[in-house]
């Protein structure tokens, strides 16, 4: 009994990890159509939501740690997906624009969040809303200053 709380059923985190590594798993078909993975998926989605981004608003909205992001925002670059430019106004700051590919990419993706919730499971829309509505109030305290 001293050691209940190690159980490994007991652990909330345990939880979101395995959901995680599930869900994640589940977009390889989608992402491989694509030619994405999710960490670029997500800088995507950040991208296509923000249009034209520094570094910084794109890792605020994405939530990727910054050394992670910037070897992504290599690759989409290298992909022609996007655009990475000095700001005219601070030339320290990295400025992110989609190219016409990184758009016709986005068209492509269109669907991608419906078939993705299809395979998750039969939830209906209140219960979607209350897991997003439990899940923003736990990354608000993992992410305070986004």
């Amino acid at each position: 009994m001293e050691y209940e709380n190690l159980k490994l059923n007991r652990q909330i985190c345990h939880r979101v990890y395995a959901a995680s590594n599930g869900i994640i798993r589940l977009y390889k078909n989608s992402l491989d159509k694509l030619n994405l993975t999710y960490p670029q998926y997500i800088t995507m989605l950040a991208l296509w939501e923000l249009e034209e981004a520094n570094i910084k608003e794109i890792q605020a909205l994405s939530k990727i740690d910054g050394g992670s992001l910037s070897l992504i925002l290599k690759k989409l670059e290298k992909k022609k997906l996007i655009k990475i430019k000095h700001s005219e106004q601070d030339k320290r700051k990295k400025i992110c624009s989609l190219t016409k590919d990184g758009l016709k990419k986005k068209e492509m993706a269109k669907n991608v969040p419906m078939t993705m919730l299809h395979k998750i499971g039969n939830f209906s829309k209140e219960e979607i809303f209350e897991m997003v509505r439990l899940l923003d109030k736990m990354n608000a305290k993992l992410y305070p200053s986004s």
